[in-house]
């Protein structure tokens, strides 16, 4: 994603706040395969955390690909829980997250 695609997504995406994560979806209407995004604030800490913790977000996303539509956008946005959390508590996380996106 873009940083235009991260501002849209902000703007006109759902918010879903969890315990490690907040994410934000929107459906763009084009099934261009989903497009996901992490943001990695300074106030995680030095670059070999905030990379830490996208390596284990990006890991519980890639597990859960198959159940997202190919129009989706998400951008997760960890807080610093991640760091402690278990990885499958994370992955919980992670799905509930993304079945909270997809309306049923």
């Amino acid at each position: 994603l873009r940083p235009g695609d991260f501002r849209r997504v902000y703007q006109q995406g759902v918010r879903i706040p969890g315990s490690y994560l907040v994410a934000f979806c929107l459906d763009s209407k084009e099934p261009l395969g989903p497009k996901i995004g992490f943001t990695t604030p300074r106030k995680l800490g030095t670059a070999v955390v905030r990379n830490r913790v996208r390596r284990r977000v990006r890991e519980c996303v890639r597990r859960q690909l198959a159940g997202l539509g190919s129009s989706w956008e998400i951008v997760f946005n960890p807080r610093r829980t991640v760091l402690t959390a278990a990885i499958a508590d994370l992955e919980r996380e992670v799905k509930r997250i993304i079945e909270r996106c997809i309306p049923s």
